[in-house]
């Protein structure tokens, strides 16, 4: 069943006192769940356990109260109290021949201690590097600290032993981990025996896994998670000294973990980062150490998987998005069904529900984190209930995703799509700048439901109530989308903003139909995710001058939330386009914009000749208002149910689409459960008084 060309991925692999059945290795990710949906974690990585990864780690795990990163939502595990949620995940990563791991983080500058109220200690005396600009600073380990800080190491260890961890991973990439911090010229300004030289600030990572393999080295491995390159310079801890590292310490941890500098830079989006983009940083390191290699990419081939291992670039293939897009990738890879993986499309929604302190989200993969929520599993549906058919009206990725789950669950499903080809937004924005790989939330969908003998699409087939009246399906599901404003109501605006009627007014939709204008144009972005500076980009290559005006003071705000703020400003800025932070649009007349301050109101003007409005959208709900005004007539039609969802309920991100689409499939027919939760939580247990 497997492809010979595969096998390599599914050989064992020994790691420090255990062997992994296999090359796959879930590097720690973060899932907004933390200390505080301890279940829903431990659910959600039992399901990776199911989908045949040879390794499983948890998020970053703060080890101790004097490094602690509040407001972002981790494990913690500060105490014996911390064992039983953690053993829970543990024991839920194993069932299924898995290794289990943890990620041990001391965040050092990076950690506020805003809960704590703890003095945050590093190196060296620098002010706290957190998304926030937190005004704290952190003052230098003193050499007895140090000493305590070992022992904490040590003390989390054996803690992570008696959780039933397999594996322990000692974060120092990405700037967030400890051991970064020491290693980095930037971040460690020591003149003692451990500052200056590299064996120098080498020394505290050999102490603490030396510590570590006395206190559990018989029964757990030890991973060391280190950046291929910090990207700054010669003050930072470069590639090159990357190379000398390992060298200089080949044996030093069971598993070198790689990954690429700043997160931003390890987790770039697909806009900006292709698959296997680390291949040139980690090549060759291999070299340097007798230890198995584990390195990331946002793999998603498993070609690509293949290679990296025939190659002897890694040893094993590091992946956290594509095993949240899917995690059944080894499983189905094994079982020779390639063509049934959730690509990732490198979007990074699911890092948003970790910027947001909330739960993730997925675009790929709707079930993600509602494992243990709402019981869902990405490959199994539940039972259909009592009727019998959906009719679909629209084929946007809410429409797609609710009739390939409700095909699943058994129903005859028809989709009536209004235009020529399905897919509705993600068809017109994957032609987008940089937005291609999207185009997977489709193209995955239309190919499982081609294999579906109970589904029928028809094109070019816009309905209207009284047809769907007559049609007489019994469950009705509008997914029509919506349209983007021309009259400018988002933020800055509640009602239509003062437009002379000889204006060039453009909105997203005229731009994806292949109306773009030429000449000087401004982009008025009160959207604030990646829309508009993505119709920056089409605007510059299509010959026009681009000024992005924002009443935020970023481009693109939301998208710091996706770690790509920086990189679309840069490139918004290397292509040309004059970037106007903190200021709105007033009105548009039709050779200029008036431009009023976000803070003092006052105004200046900025020539135009067409404006691009980036506001909000408009539900495209009018069959279903229609068909609601005429409920009475349902059941003589034939109709139980009409319900709308998706964008055309109320537009947000692709992922709230498919999310919206899979639970729509999931409850129908489903019992009425009035005003009860319909998730669970945890709530906090009260301490005894």
């Amino acid at each position: 069943m497997r492809d010979p060309r595969y096998d390599i991925l599914f050989e064992p692999i020994q790691l420090g006192p255990h062997t992994a059945k296999n090359r796959f290795y879930q590097v720690p990710h973060c899932n907004g769940g933390g200390y505080r949906d301890p279940s829903a974690a431990a659910e959600m990585r039992g399901i990776k356990a199911q989908g045949g990864w040879g390794v499983i780690f948890t998020e970053q795990t703060e080890m101790h109260h004097t490094s602690e990163i509040t407001p972002f939502i981790e494990l913690r595990l500060w105490e014996d109290k911390d064992i039983p949620q953690l053993r829970k995940m543990a024991d839920k990563m194993k069932e299924h021949g898995a290794l289990a791991g943890i990620q041990l983080a001391y965040s050092g500058i990076n950690g506020p201690n805003l809960y704590s109220k703890e003095v945050p200690l590093a190196p060296s005396a620098l002010p706290i590097r957190t998304f926030t600009n937190d005004p704290v600073q952190a003052r230098a380990l003193s050499k007895s600290e140090i000493k305590d800080l070992r022992r904490w190491f040590v003390n989390a260890a054996i803690r992570s032993k008696d959780a039933g961890f397999d594996l322990i991973n000692l974060y120092g990439a990405h700037g967030f981990g400890i051991f970064q911090h020491f290693l980095s010229r930037g971040t460690n300004h020591r003149t003692d025996e451990y500052g200056g030289s590299l064996e120098n600030r080498s020394r505290f990572a050999n102490e603490v896994i030396a510590d570590m393999k006395d206190a559990v080295g018989d029964k757990i491995a030890i991973a060391l998670r280190v950046s291929l390159d910090e990207t700054i310079g010669d003050l930072g801890f470069s590639n090159q000294e990357v190379r000398e590292f390992v060298e200089m310490n080949s044996n030093l941890p069971d598993i070198w973990d790689l990954a690429q500098g700043t997160w931003e830079d390890c987790s770039g989006p697909s806009r900006f980062k292709e698959e296997a983009a680390q291949e040139e940083l980690v090549r060759g390191i291999k070299e340097f150490t007798d230890k198995p290699i584990v390195g990331v990419g946002r793999f998603t081939s498993p070609d690509v998987m293949a290679k990296m291992i025939k190659s002897g670039t890694l040893d094993m293939i590091g992946c956290a998005r594509p095993s949240i897009a899917d995690p059944f990738i080894p499983k189905k890879i094994d079982e020779g069904r390639v063509e049934d993986i959730r690509e990732c499309i490198g979007c990074n929604i699911c890092i948003t529900g970790d910027m947001t302190m909330s739960i993730s989200r997925c675009t790929q993969n709707p079930t993600f984190m509602e494992e243990w929520r709402k019981g869902w599993h990405p490959e199994i549906m539940n039972a259909k209930g009592d009727s019998n058919n959906v009719l679909v009206v629209g084929s946007g990725p809410a429409g797609l995703e609710a009739a390939w789950a409700l095909s699943r669950r058994g129903y005859d499903v028809a989709i009536a799509e209004a235009k020529t080809e399905i897919g509705g937004r993600v068809t017109r924005e994957r032609k987008l700048p940089g937005l291609s790989a999207w185009g997977r939330v489709v193209d995955y969908r239309e190919y499982q439901l081609q294999q579906r003998a109970n589904v029928d699409i028809y094109l070019d087939s816009e309905l209207d109530a009284e047809s769907i009246l007559e049609f007489g399906f019994e469950n009705v599901a509008i997914a029509t989308g919506a349209t983007w404003r021309r009259d400018g109501v988002s933020r800055q605006h509640v009602v239509p903003m003062p437009m002379d009627a000889a204006a060039k007014i453009y909105t997203p939709d005229d731009l994806m139909a292949g109306n773009v204008p030429t000449g000087n144009v401004v982009v008025y972005d009160d959207d604030h995710y990646y829309m508009g500076g993505v119709l920056a980009e089409l605007l510059v290559k299509a010959g026009a001058k681009v000024t992005l005006i924002t009443p935020c003071a970023y481009v693109s705000d939301w998208s710091n939330n996706t770690l790509e703020q920086a990189t679309i400003h840069a490139r918004l800025v290397e292509m040309g386009v004059d970037i106007v932070l903190n200021r709105g649009v007033a009105s548009i007349a039709a050779d200029h914009v008036v431009s009023d301050c976000t803070y003092t109101g006052r105004t200046q003007t900025y020539a135009a000749d067409a404006v691009v409005v980036v506001a909000s959208r408009t539900g495209n709900d009018e069959v279903y208002h229609t068909l609601k005004e005429r409920e009475a007539e349902w059941a003589d039609a034939g109709i139980k149910s009409v319900k709308i969802f998706g964008d055309a309920e109320a537009a947000g991100p692709i992922a709230w689409s498919t999310y919206a689409g899979h639970r729509y499939a999931r409850e129908l027919d489903g019992a009425d459960i009035g005003d009860a939760l319909p998730f669970r939580r945890e709530i906090t247990e009260l301490a005894v008084d």
